[in-house]
C-alpha cells in the first residue's frame, strides 16, 4: 500500500486508523475509528456544555436580570455550531461572556477542528511512513499559521478602522462595548462564518460604514467558502518560496485525491469553488439591485453605501449570516433565493470539465449528491413538523408572526448554520399587542422551550451535515 492510500484510510474523516502499536494508542485509534458523525457530535456537545457553564458562572451586564439556563445553553450551542441563532439580545452579555462566546466560535470553527484532526491523526503513523508523516505534520502547521495570521490580521484591521472612523467609534461607544473585545469577537465570528456580532442589530448599526464591510468581507471568504482554495494556494506559495519544504508541498499538491483530506482539493476543484462562489454572489447582487435598490430595506443609504452593503449581504448569505438589512422588509423573491442558498453546503461547486469520461463521472457524482440533498430535506421536514406541533398554540393565536414560511426559514437557517431570522413583530399580533415589546433576537426567541430544544438539535445536525451526506471532492 502506498503512503497516500494509507493516509486516506486513516484520515478520511478519521475512519479506521492504521499503525497503532501501544495499548494506549490502540484506545485512541479505537475512538477515532468510530463514526465521525458521533465523535464530532460528542466534541461539539462537550464544548457547548463547557461554554454554558462559563456563560452561567459569569454575570451579564448589571442592568439586566439573570438569563434563563436554556437560553444560555442555546447561545452556547449556537456559537459552537457557528449558527448565530439567538434567543437573547447580544448586548445583554457582559465583556467576559463575549470572550467566552468568542472562544466557542474559534474552537468550533471548521479550520480549527480540521487542524486538530490532523494533529491527532499524526499519532497513527508507522516509522516507515516518513514522507507522508512529515507532509501531514507540515500541513497541520500550515493550517495553524493560516488560522493565526488571518485572525490576528483581522483583529488589527477592525480595531484600526473603528479607532480611526469617528462615527463607527461613536456607535460602539454608545453601545458600551469594548473596542478590543469587539474586534476579536467580530473577526473570529466572520472568519468562522458564525455571524454573531456583539450589537443587538448585528451589522445594521454600521450600515453607514461601508469601509468596515470591505474589511470584513475577505475574512468571511477566507474562513469557509474558499478555505480549500486558499489552503492549496498557500501550500503552492510555500513550495515556491521555501526550498526546505518543497518536497512536502509537492507531495501534498500532487496527492490530494489519495490523501482524502476534506479541505485539500485539486486545482480543478479549487477553480470550481471560486467560480461557484462568485456566481452565487453575482446572482444575489443582481437580484438585490433589481428588487431592493429603492426598497425600505436600503432606505437612507447613498449609492456607494448600498452597493457595498449589498455585496456584504450577498457574501454572508452562504454561511456567515451577518446582515445589514431587516430581512422581513425584503421581497419574497429575495427571501426564497436566500432560503435555497442557506440550504446548500458551503463547498457546493459546479464542475467545469471538457473530457467526456470526466463529464460522465461528474454526472454520476451530481446525481448522488442530489439524492443526498433530497434526503436532507426529509430530515428538515420532520424538524419543521415537530416545531409546528410544539408551536401550534402560537400558530393559532398569532398567525401573522408564526407563519409556516417563517418557521421553515428559521429551521433551514439553523440547519445551514447561517443565523438569518425573520424575527418577531409585535405590531402583527392579533391579541395583546400593547403588552408586547419588540426585541433584537431571533424568531426562535419567541418559541416554547420544546421548540428551542428541537432547534438545538437542528443546529448540531446541520453542523455535521458533511458527515451524514458523505460530502467529498473528487
Amino acid at each position: 500500500m502506498n503512503h497516500s492510500s494509507c493516509f486516506q484510510k486513516k484520515m478520511s474523516n478519521f475512519r479506521a486508523p492504521l499503525g497503532c502499536s501501544s495499548s494506549k494508542l490502540n484506545r485512541v485509534c479505537h475512538i477515532l475509528s468510530v463514526n465521525p458523525f458521533w465523535t464530532r457530535n460528542f466534541y461539539l456537545l462537550i464544548i457547548s456544555l463547557l461554554g454554558f457553564w462559563g456563560l452561567n458562572v459569569l454575570k451579564p451586564r448589571t442592568n439586566f436580570s439573570k438569563l434563563r439556563n436554556l437560553d444560555l445553553f442555546f447561545t452556547s450551542v449556537s456559537a459552537t455550531t457557528l449558527s448565530s441563532m439567538s434567543t437573547i439580545e447580544m448586548e445583554i452579555l457582559s465583556n467576559p461572556q463575549l470572550i467566552v462566546v468568542s472562544i466557542l466560535m474559534f474552537i468550533g470553527g471548521e479550520v480549527f477542528t480540521s487542524m486538530v484532526g490532523l494533529f491527532i491523526a499524526q499519532n497513527t503513523f508507522n516509522n516507515d511512513e516518513h514522507l507522508l508523516h512529515h507532509s501531514i505534520m507540515f500541513l497541520s502547521f500550515i493550517i495553524l499559521g493560516y488560522l493565526l495570521v488571518i485572525n490576528l490580521l483581522g483583529i488589527a484591521m477592525v480595531f484600526l478602522y473603528i479607532s480611526l472612523v469617528s462615527n463607527a467609534h461613536r456607535t460602539l461607544k454608545s453601545k458600551g462595548l469594548n473596542l478590543f473585545t469587539f474586534s476579536i469577537f467580530t473577526t473570529i465570528s466572520s472568519f468562522t462564518n458564525c455571524g454573531f456580532i456583539p450589537t443587538n442589530e448585528n451589522m445594521l448599526v454600521f450600515n453607514k460604514n461601508p469601509g468596515l464591510f470591505l474589511v470584513i468581507i475577505p475574512f468571511v471568504i477566507l474562513g469557509n467558502t474558499l478555505f480549500p482554495t486558499c489552503l492549496r494556494f498557500s501550500i503552492w506559495v510555500l513550495g515556491k518560496c521555501v526550498n526546505k519544504v518543497r518536497d512536502y508541498c509537492d507531495y501534498l499538491l500532487k496527492n490530494t485525491k489519495e490523501i482524502g483530506f476534506h479541505h485539500l482539493v485539486s486545482t480543478r476543484c479549487s477553480f470550481c469553488l471560486v467560480g461557484t462562489a462568485f456566481g452565487f454572489v453575482v446572482i444575489q447582487v443582481v437580484l438585490f439591485f433589481v428588487m431592493e435598490w429603492n426598497s425600505k430595506s436600503l432606505k437612507g443609504l447613498n449609492p456607494y453605501e448600498k452597493t457595498i452593503g449589498v455585496l456584504f449581504q450577498s457574501v454572508n448569505t452562504r454561511q456567515a449570516g451577518e446582515t445589514i438589512v431587516n430581512l422581513p422588509a425584503m421581497s419574497a423573491v429575495i427571501l426564497i433565493v436566500i432560503t435555497v442558498i442557506m440550504y446548500l453546503p458551503p463547498y457546493t461547486s459546479f464542475p467545469f470539465v471538457n473530457d467526456e469520461e470526466e463529464q460522465h463521472q461528474q454526472q454520476k457524482r451530481k446525481r448522488k449528491i442530489a439524492k443526498k440533498l433530497l434526503s436532507q430535506l426529509a430530515y428538515i421536514s420532520i424538524f419543521v413538523i415537530l416545531i409546528c406541533i410544539t408551536e401550534r398554540k402560537s400558530m393559532k393565536e398569532d398567525p401573522l408572526n408564526f407563519t409556516p414560511f417563517n418557521i421553515v426559514f428559521e429551521v433551514i437557517s439553523a440547519y445551514g448554520n447561517v443565523g438569518y431570522t425573520m424575527g418577531y413583530n409585535c405590531k402583527l399580533r392579533l391579541k395583546d399587542g400593547a403588552n408586547c415589546e419588540d426585541k433584537w433576537y431571533g424568531f426562535v426567541g419567541r418559541w416554547s422551550d420544546a421548540g428551542k430544544t428541537i432547534l438545538i438539535v437542528v443546529m448540531l445536525f446541520g453542523r455535521l451535515k458533511r458527515y451524514n451526506m458523505g460530502w467529498k471532492f473528487s
